[in-house]
């Protein structure tokens, strides 16, 4: 059984309000019952013994996973009726990475992405390779978040590339559709962009954090064209490194889309954001898809 036919199963198993507490009770009365047997203590019943501490700690592992496990890349994808993008995001080009950050009252995790040309039913861009990441969102305190609820605009999920002004590579220059919905109380995002991996002999970046536009109030770039959030930047934030193949890079079209965009330059002194977008709200019944873009672009 391959990772994905485990979670799938995994997922279908139900665990009743107190599976933990009665996991933990039957462990420590097993172990004072150990306690006992130790004088008489025999290699059959130590061999015994290593069998049943293993089963003990695989019973424990379940009841954290339990607690724990997201929705997949694939089942992300399946909620929103994507099955050729599913099926991608199971297959050997796509990228895993479940890699988690917490930052003001959240824990963010990215989950992982794919490049492909045709698995979106909804793209009519049929000409080129698109990148489909996904991002899960959950609160520290457990609560839990609702579509009704949660302000799924107010937040932004957007790559950044090292090298490149924050203002010519993100979700607005590369055309981005984004789609959220929360499922037991877990915010997951689906970002929809051209494809990153012109961009993959430099380092890549997947941001996520309280805010709009990227901007000089929210990052910052060094001298060597690395990017951060600024130092005074107190909004959710979290920024991930992608690991993209170097040999997928295509150094020409990513200068050209660049240069494409007229916003290559970067100044970390205090400005007002480059350009104007234009932004397309729509309301489904998973929760709200925006789609951005530069102002004037069809």
């Amino acid at each position: 059984m391959n990772r994905e036919d485990y979670r799938k199963a995994f997922d279908e198993l139900s665990f009743s309000a107190d599976f933990q507490e009665r996991t933990a009770d039957l462990l420590q009365q097993r172990a004072r019952e150990l306690e006992k047997e130790r004088s008489n203590m025999t290699i059959s019943k130590t061999k015994k013994m290593a069998v049943l501490i293993a089963a003990c700690i695989a019973l424990l592992a379940v009841s954290v996973s339990a607690a724990y496990m997201w929705l997949t890349p694939a089942q992300v994808a399946e909620e929103h009726d994507q099955p050729l993008l599913a099926e991608a995001f199971q297959g050997p080009d796509a990228i895993e990475i479940n890699e988690t950050v917490e930052s003001g009252d959240f824990s963010i995790t990215l989950l992982g992405l794919v490049t492909g040309r045709n698995l979106d039913v909804l793209n009519q861009d049929l000409e080129k390779d698109h990148t489909y990441s996904v991002l899960a969102l959950r609160r520290l305190d457990g609560t839990p978040l609702e579509n009704e609820t949660f302000d799924f605009s107010g937040y932004t999920m957007t790559p950044l590339v090292a090298g490149c002004s924050p203002a010519a590579v993100n979700n607005w220059t590369l055309s981005a559709f984004a789609q959220g919905f929360a499922k037991d109380g877990v915010y997951y995002y689906l970002l929809d962009t051209q494809s990153i991996e012109m961009f993959a002999d430099r380092t890549v970046y997947m941001a996520f954090y309280e805010g709009f536009a990227p901007s000089n109030d929210i990052f910052t770039v060094a001298e060597d064209g690395t990017i951060a959030f600024a130092e005074d930047f107190a909004g959710v934030q979290a920024l991930f490194t992608l690991p993209l193949d170097p040999a997928k890079a295509d150094r020409a079209a990513a200068d050209a889309f660049v240069e494409s965009t007229g916003m290559d330059g970067w100044t970390n002194e205090r400005t007002a954001p480059e350009g104007d977008w234009d932004i397309e709200r729509h309301e489904t019944e998973d929760g709200e898809e925006i789609t951005l873009r530069p102002k004037g672009e069809q």
